[in-house]
């Protein structure tokens, strides 16, 4: 079935100014009308590197409770890494139409694969942006038909950084378990221990010609446990906050770490899932390197035990992750 990518979709916009009808935002959520503009919001940079546990503790879980979104820097993955995985990325999706869809998602592959529609949007909106997802750990997990053959370089480059992230991601899970009055390990095994799944997304977000009155994703909170994103240097990611969206402040090979819905969940709402959205830019190609952090399919995910008593009743249900994201796909309630 052939499908319109937005890709193309931009190349014929470029020529005429203007975009499809589906792609245009209601007024409020067009960026030109929504955003407080020539504020950047400066969200709090944690340094990684910090020997200084307690401190580390304590800055992530204050972010994680006031901001549900922080950057770490000097954290141990080498700018050479994140290099390779932006270069590689970027070579794919300016490969031939016909070279990208060999990897298309299909019925059978859910959600990885190459594609453009991920989740049902209100009244048939669409987001500027085309997309690969694939899983990168553990290797039980991993599915090499959805790797890009080309670049040939591509599974390195991705297979390197999968290494190095998953030191970053058990650092994470341990501050934020110990900073909700846990023991360091529970909260990265009760989101799954060493079966959680690792999916890398890139998302491909052209230039638009009316960037004033499209997104590129809509505004969302992760499904994931945590989000851990590589963003390429064009401005793009926006916060919700106090009312407004702001734009985040671009730190070169900083990673941006996203709580998602499933830590907000366990954390029985100590931590916020925050709520962001992409915009997209009129000259140039924003890309990003979400690699969400997942619980397997069938791990019932639900409030943890030792944060709920009488005056902190349970807030949420708990249910099985595939069942979570279905209902969040497809706007039902929780």
């Amino acid at each position: 079935m052939e499908v319109d990518r937005v890709q193309a979709i931009a190349s014929l916009s470029e020529q005429i100014d203007t975009i499809p009808l589906e792609f245009i935002r209601s007024e409020n959520e067009q960026p030109a009308i929504t955003t407080l503009h020539g504020v950047v919001l400066e969200v709090p940079v944690i340094n990684l590197s910090d020997s200084d546990e307690d401190k580390l503790v304590e800055l992530v879980a204050e972010a994680s409770k006031k901001w549900g979104i922080f950057q770490v820097v000097n954290h141990g993955i080498p700018d050479e890494a994140i290099r390779k995985l932006i270069e590689v990325g970027k070579e794919f999706f300016e490969l031939p139409k016909e070279d990208k869809e060999t990897i298309a998602k299909t019925p059978e592959s859910g959600i990885e694969g190459y594609g453009t529609s991920l989740q049902k949007e209100v009244d048939g909106k669409k987001g500027w942006v085309d997309h690969l997802f694939h899983r990168i750990w553990p290797p039980s997990a991993i599915n090499y038909k959805y790797w890009p053959k080309n670049p040939p370089s591509y599974r390195e480059a991705n297979e390197e950084y999968a290494e190095k992230l998953r030191d970053v991601s058990d650092k994470l899970f341990k501050y934020l378990s110990l900073g909700v009055g846990l023991e360091g390990h529970e909260l990265k095994a009760a989101t799954g221990g060493d079966d959680l799944i690792y999916m890398m997304k890139i998302n491909y977000y052209p230039p638009c010609p009316r960037p004033d009155l499209a997104l590129g994703v809509v505004a969302h909170t992760d499904m994931s446990s945590l989000t851990i994103l590589v963003p390429n240097e064009v401005q793009g990611l926006q916060v919700f906050r106090d009312g407004y969206w702001y734009d985040v402040k671009y730190i070169p090979n900083a990673l941006i770490i996203h709580i998602g819905d499933q830590i907000e969940i366990l954390s029985n709402g100590k931590y916020k899932a925050v709520l962001h959205r992409t915009t997209v830019n009129k000259e140039k190609t924003r890309m990003s390197w979400p690699v969400f952090l997942e619980p397997p399919p069938e791990h019932e995910i639900g409030p943890i035990s030792k944060l709920v008593n009488e005056e902190n009743p349970s807030k949420y249900k708990s249910k099985k992750f595939k069942d979570y994201v279905y209902c969040k796909l497809n706007k039902l309630p929780q």
